[in-house]
């Protein structure tokens, strides 16, 4: 046994076999982890805590509600159902506190945007999400809020390093996780199963984000995303949470997560002056409060062309599998699609199509 930070890492004893491998620990490898251990699964995650910076970084937000044209996200009633289940029984099982249901809090910035939202609050589809609209200012006193604004219901925010942290020792616990990074040479796999160094499983399982773009995993179009994001110290800690052009959660004290930036395109491995400017700028816009940026940080998001999870199995082998492409909605995507991935392998249901990866099929016909 050997000790780092705040689990206990244990590397289990030679020619252990296991039902999976799970290789990364984010969100997608944790909730993945969960479901299968679940089903009564022996699983075996590999991981190096220090890397995950898209998971480490994140805000955590949840939010039903989302984009510049504020739309119902994809699949939003099933999605956040399986949200408020899988994260408050997973607090209770590892006796940590990670999820914060709050309300969200859109100002509007005219009266037709008001008008707009008085017509969406009636259908149906909308009005479960909707708490209230306020046609005049409701939170003034924290922020521009001078033609009211939207209270949006089921937000809030998990605390994705406590969440990992407490994933990462329950799995140490039972034995089922090992602090290395994955060496792809040492990979073996053919039509009965897979061996990684000493370890036998029944398959392997990537949920390593951006880096899965490895000689098996080369023609799937997963691509970086680059965000930054500022932590923040108000004068006194908001109402809830408040999102227009920035998100602005809240964390211990009047401590604040604020972001993100969405960069595509100059992937620096590095926070940067530009990314700052714009975050602070956006929140002076959006909030009264007075507020001191206390630190900065950055991390990528595994995202796809189509913004859709991609789950499946490698076309060349039926033992080797990924769950990825969460992108900036980890932590609303994750649970429901780790139970899905999670009973496909148990057989009993089918993966999706619109999140399958055989709709990349032409691209590996190329590879």
């Amino acid at each position: 046994m050997e000790t780092t930070g705040d689990a206990r890492i244990f590397k289990p004893l030679k020619f252990c076999m296991f039902d999976y491998l799970i290789i990364g620990q984010g969100l997608a490898g944790s909730c993945l982890a969960w479901q299968l251990v679940q089903r009564g699964k022996k699983i075996l995650v590999l991981d190096v805590p220090q890397k995950n910076r898209s998971s480490m970084i994140a805000a955590g937000l949840f939010n039903p509600i989302t984009g510049k044209l504020m739309t119902r996200t994809w699949l939003a009633e099933t999605l956040f159902q399986s949200v408020f289940d899988f994260y408050p029984e997973a607090e209770r099982a590892l006796n940590q506190k990670f999820f914060h249901p709050m309300p969200l809090y859109r100002p509007f910035l005219s009266v037709q945007e008001q008008n707009e939202w008085m017509g969406y609050s009636a259908q149906p589809e909308n009005e479960k999400f909707i708490e209230r609209i306020h046609t005049r200012s409701a939170y003034g006193d924290q922020a521009y809020d001078a033609f009211g604004g939207l209270v949006i219901r089921q937000c809030g925010y998990v605390d994705v390093p406590v969440f990992l942290s407490s994933v990462r020792v329950w799995l140490v616990q039972q034995n089922a996780f090992a602090e290395e990074w994955f060496d792809e040479s040492q990979l073996q796999y053919d039509n009965t199963g897979v061996t990684y160094k000493q370890w036998q499983a029944s398959a392997v399982i990537f949920c390593t984000g951006v880096t899965s773009q490895t000689r098996l995993w080369q023609a799937l179009p997963v691509k970086p995303l680059k965000g930054e994001t500022l932590t923040v110290q108000l004068d006194e800690a908001p109402k809830l949470i408040y999102n227009r052009g920035v998100y602005i959660v809240p964390s211990a004290g009047n401590y604040c997560k604020v972001g993100a930036t969405y960069e595509a395109h100059r992937l620096s491995e590095t926070i940067t002056e530009k990314a700052r400017a714009e975050l602070e700028a956006r929140t002076a816009e959006l909030l009264r409060l007075p507020f001191q940026t206390v630190a900065q940080d950055w991390g990528m998001r595994p995202t796809s062309p189509d913004r859709r999870p991609m789950l499946g199995r490698h076309p060349n082998s039926k033992n080797v599998v990924i769950f990825n492409g969460l992108g900036t909605k980890g932590v609303s995507l994750a649970p429901y699609f780790a139970a899905h991935l999670a009973d496909w392998l148990a057989g009993v249901a089918e993966i999706m199509p619109v999140v399958n990866i055989n709709r990349f099929k032409a691209l590996y016909s190329k590879s």
